[in-house]
């Protein structure tokens, strides 16, 4: 015989099957949430990994100095 656990009443937050997530570059679609909308920075539509395109933000040059201290130990290893 299977018995069924129920879940305690007034604990839980409501769940909104429908909750419609919104990105900034435009896209949208639906999830089960808490929430009734979500507002998003990137989603799948717009994320460097599942587009293929790369999108540096350097700052202060950062990703400059990184390149040139790889190129030295390329060298030093060549050597």
């Amino acid at each position: 015989m299977i018995k069924f656990l129920s879940m305690k009443k007034e604990i839980h937050p409501k769940y909104y099957p429908k909750t419609k997530v919104k990105c900034i570059c435009g896209n949208s679609f639906t999830v089960g949430s808490t929430v009734p909308e979500i507002n998003i920075e990137i989603c799948s539509k717009c994320h460097p990994f599942y587009t293929g395109k790369d999108k540096v933000i350097d700052t202060a040059g950062r990703v400059e100095r990184f390149k040139k201290r790889a190129a030295k130990t390329a060298k030093k290893k060549k050597k």
